[in-house]
């Protein structure tokens, strides 16, 4: 195994935004589509458009923006001016989402979502290219995003704890209460998460920025073998706990019959997530990457379908399938986050170019595609067979029946096919050491992609050699 470099002060400090970042998430996929159709009164299919439209144009601002930023220096860096800038930004659109106006339109929603992607992407691309390019090791970039994501967890587990502990203490009269202070928890730990670790982590100033060239940047992806497998099996994976995180409100209240327990249940959930990391990471050290994110898939897949077994009603078994199914959460999400620091890596190789945020701007794209899929498609189907979100209503057990399958069948498919789909990935361990020895000087630059993408076998350099060039 390779040797760790960072200490776990500046990995703590590196993470820390991830916190905030996903306290935002969490709610904007499971809490705000159901707050703006049940409370706010906007229909379920509009707020499905709505949202799914956002997620798209989200997808064009991503790669502008990471090209952008791989192309953009400062004398305090490449990634921590995005970060720092992202900050007002989301405050300000954090606030008139979570707090909206009476008779908020879904132009309203729309318009301050759009806003709030900007920031957001600015903000997570450039977290996580930040991340990949401290380390240059197989093992260690899983480590960097493997506390990442635990930080991630740690904020939806925050978050959540907010509207729980109201549910249980009898703060608050109505659900959008618990909504709002969600919002009020991004906006006031997200400067202060983003001013420890501006303070606190280096960000290379030196790198020289190559000029933009957007046609080759888009034939990067068209060529690139190992972009296009993680990008697939990106989607796939983020497609299954976004459609469980967009129905759970519905499948808790009425479906399994747990109204009281749905924010409850749901940090069970997320605190199995945060304790499977440190499991996936183990794996991913004995086994690779890509084998350790295949078997979260399986893991998943198996549980989820064990939830056609429980009892409606019965919130201890209900508490038991959220535990065992919560724990596969961590494992696509953050190893997917660590192969592509490996993708960029040979692509440098192959181009002599530094495209990291490029490279995670097309990530940040893959997963948002699966979160507006998965809102727009289901929402849209849960209009389509006549369910009715309109608290304390009487559903039909027909729609109940619906909505049960698209929460078990659609994830329980889409982790198999990710599983599938990533299993033999090709660039294992062997392959980025040697990645690391070419852009290092010790090896002459090889192709990477052509042929069968069979693991490269780069020539030593000799004294004398005067035409190769480190990259």
């Amino acid at each position: 195994m390779d040797h760790f470099k960072l200490r776990r002060s500046t990995l703590a400090a590196y993470s820390a935004p991830a916190l905030p970042n996903s306290a935002l998430g969490l709610p904007l996929s499971v809490y705000l589509p159901p707050f703006y159709a049940a409370y706010v009164g906007l229909d379920l299919a509009t707020v499905g458009l709505v949202f799914m439209a956002a997620r798209f144009w989200d997808m064009f601002t991503d790669p502008v923006l990471g090209i952008i930023g791989d192309r953009f220096n400062t004398r305090w860096g490449r990634r921590k001016p995005w970060i720092v800038a992202s900050v007002p930004i989301m405050m300000l659109s954090a606030y008139m989402l979570f707090f909206p106006p009476h008779g908020a339109s879904g132009l309203y929603l729309g318009g301050w979502m759009f806003l709030l992607y900007v920031g957001y992407t600015m903000l997570s691309i450039s977290h996580m290219s930040w991340g990949s390019e401290l380390a240059d090791e197989y093992h260690e970039r899983s480590r960097i995003h493997g506390w990442r994501e635990a930080f991630l967890i740690g904020g939806m587990f925050f978050v959540l704890g907010i509207p729980a502990f109201m549910q249980l203490s009898g703060i608050g009269e109505n659900f959008g209460d618990g909504v709002g202070a969600m919002g009020i928890f991004v906006i006031i730990t997200l400067p202060l998460t983003v001013l420890w670790a501006a303070i606190k982590v280096p960000d290379d100033p030196h790198h020289k920025p190559d000029p933009i060239d957007w046609a080759h940047s888009i034939q990067t992806i068209l060529k690139n073998k190992y972009l296009r497998r993680i990008l697939i099996g990106d989607i796939l994976a983020g497609f299954a706990p976004s459609v469980t995180g967009t129905l759970y409100i519905f499948f808790i209240i009425y479906v399994m019959r747990l109204p009281d327990w749905s924010e409850t249940l749901l940090l069970i959930y997320f605190f199995a997530a945060f304790m499977g990391v440190p499991l996936w990471l183990r794996l991913s050290y004995t086994f690779g990457k890509n084998k350790a994110m295949a078997y979260g898939m399986m893991w998943g897949a198996i549980t989820l379908m064990g939830f056609f077994l429980i009892p409606k009603g019965y919130w201890p078994i209900m508490a038991v399938g959220n535990l065992l199914y919560g724990a596969a959460y961590g494992a696509g999400p953050f190893l997917l986050r660590a192969m592509m620091a490996d993708v960029s890596e040979a692509d440098t190789v192959a181009t002599g170019q530094k495209r990291t945020g490029l490279f995670f701007s097309l990530l940040m794209i893959s997963s948002k595609m699966a979160g507006a899929l998965s809102v727009g498609i289901t929402y849209v189907l849960l209009d389509w067979i006549g369910f009715d979100k309109t608290p304390g209503a009487e559903n039909t057990p027909e729609a109940i029946t619906g909505l049960a399958w698209m929460f078990i069948g659609f994830p329980v498919a889409s982790m198999l096919l990710a599983a599938l789909t990533m299993w033999n990935f090709p660039l294992d361990h062997i392959k980025q050491h040697n990645f690391k020895e070419i852009l290092e000087g010790e090896f002459d630059p090889v192709p990477v992609y052509d042929g069968d993408e069979s693991s490269p076998q780069p020539t030593a350099r000799t004294d004398d050699d005067q035409t190769a060039t480190k990259p």
